[in-house]
């Protein structure tokens, strides 16, 4: 599956440190799946931006996508 496919899996995220001082990403999925992602944080910090990257292009994508209000 590509990223850009949509899917009927559900899923549920939590993000948050841990005791080792890493950053843990934690995925539950349908079918008793569980990944724990640890990073260490400046991976954290890449993964971050990576998010607010993604996030502005798929605001503009949708605001270019809207149909444009008619001129009188």
């Amino acid at each position: 599956m590509g990223i850009d496919k949509q899917s009927d899996i559900a899923a549920d995220i939590q993000i948050g440190p841990t005791d080792a001082g890493m950053v843990r990403i934690y995925v539950a999925a349908q079918g008793g799946i569980e990944l724990p992602l640890d990073f260490d944080p400046d991976e954290a910090e890449e993964i971050a931006e990576e998010l607010r990257a993604a996030a502005e292009t798929a605001r503009a994508m949708s605001a270019g996508n809207k149909p444009k209000p008619k001129r009188r």
